[in-house]
């Protein structure tokens, strides 16, 4: 079940790559902005409950695709592109198995412990 899991996410990060194609943007903006979402990982200095909602906010699936519809409706480029940046990035995280956080500490997330093996 677990590689299902991961080839789902390669098949979204596939449509979220499309998506990106779509907008317009230059090819290298792609690999440049890729790792931005993980600025949410700051919230961490601040403790773990907070670290937590950070990095959640930048790291759900429901987010990007709103961000992306805004920009689609008021026709925000950028906004458009934020979303996009966010839903590929998110695909490439569950594929490595960094999943959404658990307020007792980053390596407790929704797919397991990071780092445990899981079978």
């Amino acid at each position: 079940m677990k590689n299902v899991l991961k080839l789902e996410e390669v098949a979204l990060m596939g449509l979220g790559i499309f998506m990106f194609g779509l907008l317009g943007y230059q090819w290298w903006w792609l690999p440049v902005l890729i790792l931005t979402p993980d600025v949410s990982m700051l919230g961490y200095l601040l403790g773990a409950k907070i670290g937590a909602l950070c990095y959640n906010i930048a790291h759900h699936r429901a987010v990007a695709i709103l961000l992306y519809f805004v920009g689609a409706y008021f026709m925000l480029p950028i906004v458009e592109l934020i979303g996009t940046i966010l839903f590929i990035h998110i695909a490439m995280d569950r594929i490595f198995g960094y999943g959404l956080k658990y307020d007792k500490g980053f390596k407790f997330t929704h797919l397991g412990e990071i780092g445990k093996k899981n079978g």
